[in-house]
C-alpha cells in the first residue's frame, strides 16, 4: 500500500472515530445468549424492530435451555413481526438443543464452531466474537459493505473479500470500532440510495464522491 494511501486510509479512520466516538450496536442486550439471539432475528429486520421483539421474548425465554425446550411454532409467536420469523425460529431453536448438548448451554467462542450452527453465517459470527466476547473480528453486513467500497478502502464483489481485503489494510485493534463506525456512517449520511454527499464530512477522501459511480 502506497504512503499517500495509507495516509489517505488514517484520516478517514481518524475522522470516523472523531465523528462516531461512542458508535455501538444499536441491538440491546445483557448476556451472550440475548445477543446470539437479537443477532439471528436482525438479519433483514431493522435493529429497532429486533428490540421491539426481544423485551418479551427475553422475559420469558431466559437461556438456551429454555429455548432448547420449545417448538418452532411456540417461538414463531414471539418472532412473527420479524422478516424470514419461520426460518429464524426453526434455527433459534436447533442452535439451542446444539449449544446445550455439545457446549454445555455456553456459546463457543472460536469462528469456525459458530458458523456450523444453524442460522449462523459469517456476519452473525463475527459480530458474536467482537461484541460478545470482545475478540478482534470484522463483521461484514451492507452498510460496511457499502461504505467502505464507496470510500475505497475495499473493492471487493462479495462480503468475504471485502472483509478480507478491510483486514489487510486495517489495523487488528481498530476492527471492532470499525465495524461500528461504518455502519454509523451508512445510517447517518452514506445511506444505499441518495447518500447525503453534500453533508459527509469524508467527501474529500472518498473514491465514490471523486467518481460519481454507483456502488
Amino acid at each position: 500500500m502506497k504512503i499517500l494511501e495509507k495516509e489517505r486510509i488514517r484520516l478517514i479512520l481518524k475522522l470516523l472515530a472523531e465523528h462516531y466516538p461512542l458508535a455501538k450496536t444499536s441491538l440491546v442486550f445483557k448476556n451472550k445468549y440475548q445477543l446470539f439471539v437479537a443477532t439471528v432475528l436482525s438479519a433483514q429486520t431493522t435493529d429497532e424492530q429486533v428490540n421491539k421483539i426481544t423485551v418479551k421474548l427475553f422475559d420469558d425465554i431466559s437461556s438456551f435451555s429454555a429455548m432448547a425446550k420449545m417448538t418452532p411454532e411456540e417461538l414463531e409467536q414471539y418472532v412473527k413481526s420479524c422478516g424470514l420469523y419461520k426460518n429464524k425460529s426453526r434455527s433459534l431453536v436447533k442452535a439451542s438443543k446444539i449449544i446445550e448438548k455439545q457446549y454445555g448451554g455456553s456459546l463457543p467462542e472460536s469462528f469456525d464452531e459458530l458458523v456450523k450452527l444453524p442460522g449462523v453465517g459469517r456476519k452473525t459470527a463475527n459480530i458474536i466474537i467482537s461484541v460478545g466476547f470482545k475478540k478482534a473480528a470484522l463483521a461484514v453486513d451492507t452498510h460496511v459493505f457499502r461504505v467502505s467500497k464507496r470510500l475505497g478502502i475495499a473493492d471487493g464483489t462479495d462480503v468475504i473479500s471485502v472483509e478480507e481485503q478491510l483486514k489487510k489494510v486495517i489495523r487488528k485493534e481498530n476492527w471492532i470500532d470499525l465495524h461500528h463506525r461504518l455502519i454509523a456512517h451508512g445510517r447517518a449520511v452514506c445511506s444505499a440510495r441518495n447518500p447525503r454527499c453534500d453533508q459527509c464530512f469524508l467527501a474529500s477522501l472518498c473514491f465514490y464522491v471523486q467518481k460519481k459511480g454507483e456502488i
